[in-house]
């Protein structure tokens, strides 16, 4: 019995320091909005608590003309990392695929000089003859 009460207070003592990390707190919204129109066009926002705040609004581009009809969605983002740093995001998508801008994400580094000229000296091949470097 004295075992069994032991252990008892050895499982409870553990899961005492992992229920922060499992039980989340609720954060509750502050803000929201909606608006659905008949032509399928949206928007909506919302705003946290904690300082999350997201909108975002879709559409069709050339509805009607066909061949040209494309769904939009455009929007924003901002939140603080959990290193305490502000992050803010913008996106598109369209017929071209996903967009996004923000100072946090990765930039790619600039093309090498000598590989730039390569790209131009195989454009300009190609402009005297379409089958340049092709098999």
């Amino acid at each position: 019995m004295k075992l069994l009460l032991v252990l008892s207070a050895v499982l409870a003592a553990s899961m005492a320091q992992f229920l922060p990390q499992i039980i989340k707190p609720i954060i509750p919204i502050t803000a929201y909005s909606s608006d659905h129109a008949p032509d399928g066009s949206y928007a909506y926002s919302y705003t946290t608590a904690n300082g999350i705040s997201q909108q975002e609004r879709g559409y069709l581009k050339n509805p009607g003309v066909k061949g040209a009809e494309a769904n939009v969605a455009e929007g924003s983002s901002t939140y603080t990392s959990p290193e305490g740093i502000p992050i803010s995001l913008r996106y598109f998508a369209d017929e071209n695929g996903f967009h996004a801008e923000g100072a946090h994400l990765p930039v790619s580094p600039p093309i090498p000089a000598a590989i730039q000229r390569s790209l131009e000296f195989i454009a300009r091949q190609r402009a005297i003859n379409p089958n340049y470097g092709r098999i």
